[in-house]
């Protein structure tokens, strides 16, 4: 299984709010540490704000902050919110129109499969994904020690 770029970005978008903590970012700044678009980038975080794990504040002093708690955001939640189809083959689709659809086992074992991947996001947080690493995290993303 491959997560779609979109629910990359929106982790990556995360962990560096999580790493700056309290300070604002502004979706410029995320982009270019990451060296990414900021149109898609701008997608990605309105969908996190629409879906409650972004703030954005408007205006002068504006920018984003993390909305939650990093130990509150869970990462099988975030990729159950941000991948648009976890259908992993035809099978799991609407319109499916596998001819061996019926005699075949390869979607219980694929859904089988989907559900340990996801049992084991589910057991970690954003939190996790941290531990211990803000100090190197904030280096290899270039934010000033000021701005942590």
């Amino acid at each position: 299984m491959q997560l779609t770029r979109f629910t990359d970005y929106s982790i990556r978008v995360l962990i560096y709010l999580a790493v700056k903590q309290e300070a604002r970012s502004t979706i410029g700044e995320i982009a270019d540490a990451f060296a990414i678009s900021r149109n898609h980038l701008m997608k990605v975080v309105h969908e996190l704000s629409r879906k409650g794990y972004v703030t954005a504040v408007r205006g002068k002093n504006g920018g984003l902050v993390l909305a939650r708690d990093t130990a509150t955001i869970g990462l099988g939640a975030l990729v159950r919110d941000t991948e648009q189809d976890l259908g992993l083959v035809e099978c799991f689709q609407q319109g499916n129109g596998c001819a061996i659809t019926p005699a075949c086992r390869l979607r219980p074992i694929l859904g089988e499969a989907l559900a340990a991947f996801l049992a084991v996001l589910d057991r970690y947080t954003l939190a996790d994904v941290l531990d211990g690493q803000v100090p190197e995290l904030a280096e290899l993303l270039r934010i000033p020690a000021a701005q942590l």
